[in-house]
């Protein structure tokens, strides 16, 4: 394999969802799903790979356990990116829970992210 077709393991800025636009944006799409304490919006992007915004409240504990639920969600992501489906807007809504492994969330985040595919492949199958 050259180096070029090796997929890299970065999670640079194009890959994020950064404005409260695009947050609203994914919200106003009504399309989640949940798996264990994560609940996942997503939206179509019309790019070649997903995009993250991670929405992490007080009531899931204080800054040091909000802080590590988004390290563990955005490490997650950055691992499963080349196994995920492609093109999708994603926000990542932390509910309170207990103290999960980094597979769990990447279990947790794979599940929830092929529900919200198959789903807007019924919708797109259904418009045609």
């Amino acid at each position: 394999m050259s180096e070029s077709t090796t997929p890299t393991f970065r999670f640079p800025r194009t890959h994020r969802l950064r404005k409260q636009r695009e947050f609203d944006l994914v919200y106003q799409a009504a399309t989640a799903r949940s798996a264990g304490p994560l609940r996942v919006f997503g939206r179509p992007n019309n790019l070649d790979h997903c995009r993250l915004g991670l929405n992490v409240s007080r009531r899931v504990g204080h800054a040091v356990r909000r802080n590590r639920v988004k390290r563990m969600v955005r490490e997650s992501f950055r691992l499963l990116q080349h196994e995920l489906p492609g093109g999708y807007d994603l926000v990542v809504v932390a509910r309170p829970h207990q103290r999960l492994a980094l597979e769990d969330y990447q279990r947790l985040l794979r599940d929830a992210t092929a529900r919200l595919h198959h789903h807007w492949q019924k919708v797109q199958a259904d418009a045609t």
